[in-house]
């Protein structure tokens, strides 16, 4: 019993490794798009021309129209605020944060979150704001 060789080209190229190769570039390509989104979208009230804490932030800290807290992109409680905020301190005892405050808030909404970084001695406290119109 002898064995024939198989000496026939090839008729088709197989894709399937171009087509796995594509997909893994689009799931690179989502998740670093989405990983650059920090913080809420709120109507910031406007403010003089000096230099911001925004550059040099590792915490941003949002309070919505309606007053809800977001911890960057996370909506949270002041008592789980504080809880994270205690986690990062103990990791990072000095790292700046970024209060943002919608224009429209309540203003106690706002001393409420300024008076939980004053109790945790956070002394980098940026208050963001628009830039002024030119």
């Amino acid at each position: 019993m002898q064995i024939q060789p198989d000496n026939k080209p090839y008729d088709d190229i197989n894709i399937t490794p171009m087509l796995d190769l594509a997909y893994v570039l689009l799931i690179i390509f989502i998740v670093m798009t989405t990983a650059t989104v920090q913080g809420m979208k709120v109507n910031l009230p406007k403010a003089s021309a000096s230099p911001s804490l925004a550059q040099q932030t590792t915490k941003a800290i949002t309070v919505g129209n309606d007053g809800k807290i977001y911890l960057d992109t996370i909506p949270v409680t002041l008592p789980e605020l504080e809880q994270r905020l205690v986690q990062q301190k103990a990791l990072t005892p000095e790292f700046p944060v970024v209060l943002r405050g919608d224009a429209q808030t309540q203003y106690q909404n706002v001393m409420d979150v300024l008076d939980l970084l004053g109790r945790l001695s956070i002394t980098q406290v940026g208050l963001a704001t628009k830039p002024p119109a030119k």
